[in-house]
């Protein structure tokens, strides 16, 4: 009896994985999948081959695999932001978000997860750089270098995607606020007028 009556509570005692608390999995796995295999190439590549032109094709495959991922994917679904930027015929660039719909909740998990990795991977690659600077194995930056460009691209796009849609949903809900106040103003008005001939009609 004792042994059976335990048993439950152990079960809710445990912790949920974090793979089981997401809502897109695979897609959480992907996200971290091609810029850690790029850090650990580039830390631990020498450790397998002196080859540097092998070890840069493969961290630079992995971080474009990183970068489209992460551009078209795992942004859309683990926190339904979209940006893409558009060439014009005079030269500009336009830039151009995509977000969810705000009454569309967010797993918590997933979004916690994809800021942080999204944050922290540009953070690693400078801090490879200084070590570059430091040692003066500057052939490496040439990694670095594309790594950095290819995360803030990331970064950028979504810190300026992220403001867009949030200024979209405030301003969204100030519209339906403003629409609500007007629409109560009419049915006011107009239940103000029935009840002033309802009264003269009676007096």
């Amino acid at each position: 009896m004792g042994a059976s009556n335990l048993e439950p509570d152990l079960e809710a005692g445990q912790q949920t994985s974090i793979l089981k608390q997401s809502s897109h999995p695979v897609c959480l796995i992907f996200h971290f999948l091609f810029r850690t295999a790029a850090i650990c190439i580039y830390f631990f590549g020498t450790w397998v081959t002196s080859n540097f032109v092998l070890i840069f094709v493969l961290c630079v495959l992995m971080l474009v695999f990183d970068f489209w991922t992460v551009k078209n994917i795992s942004g859309r679904l683990l926190v339904g932001l979209r940006w893409w930027s558009e060439n014009k015929e005079d030269g500009t660039t336009t830039w151009l978000f995509e977000s969810r719909d705000p009454t569309r909740p967010l797993n918590a998990v997933d979004s916690r997860l994809f800021w942080t990795g999204l944050y922290v991977a540009p953070a690693v690659w400078i801090f490879f750089g200084i070590i570059c600077i430091l040692t003066f194995k500057l052939q490496w930056l040439l990694i670095v270098a594309v790594a950095l460009a290819l995360n803030f691209a990331n970064v950028i796009g979504y810190t300026q995607c992220d403001k867009d849609a949030k200024q979209k949903w405030a301003t969204g809900f100030a519209s339906n606020m403003l629409g609500g106040s007007a629409a109560s103003g009419v049915v006011g008005g107009l239940m103000s007028r029935g009840i002033s001939r309802l009264a003269s009609s009676i007096y």
